[in-house]
């Protein structure tokens, strides 16, 4: 099986081959939509706004966010077929989720990863 990688959009360090998809429901900040490098925006497989305000990148409430965004991306169609999607790539190429935020451990991208990986369990 190919592998998903998760990447800052912001780094410039070489990343291995795949499919990139830009995860953010937001544009990053200053970068140029022809510097940015991606295949896919999907903008729709992000938190909600509510929840991304919410959550605020504040560290001590990641764990409830982690909770709240699975539920999201679990329950809402337009994320769910999203997801598929990615899953589906996953058959032919490594799939890189291209994110803005600046803590590498604690943003949606890695519970992204991890729904991803619990339908490839299914």
């Amino acid at each position: 099986m190919n592998q998903i990688i998760l990447h800052r959009i912001y780094d410039k360090s070489l990343t291995p081959e795949g499919i990139r998809i830009l995860i953010d429901r937001l544009w990053p900040r200053g970068l140029k939509k022809e510097d940015a490098n991606i295949d896919y925006w999907f903008k729709e497989v992000a938190p909600s706004s509510e929840l991304r305000k919410w959550f605020g990148h504040k560290p001590e409430r990641f764990e409830e966010f982690r909770l709240k965004y699975l539920q999201e991306l679990r329950n809402d169609e337009e994320k769910c077929q999203k997801v598929d999607e990615i899953f589906r790539m996953l058959d032919e190429n490594n799939v890189i989720l291209l994110y803005g935020a600046k803590d590498n451990e604690k943003n949606h991208a890695v519970v992204l990863k991890e729904e991803i990986l619990n339908r490839c369990e299914m």
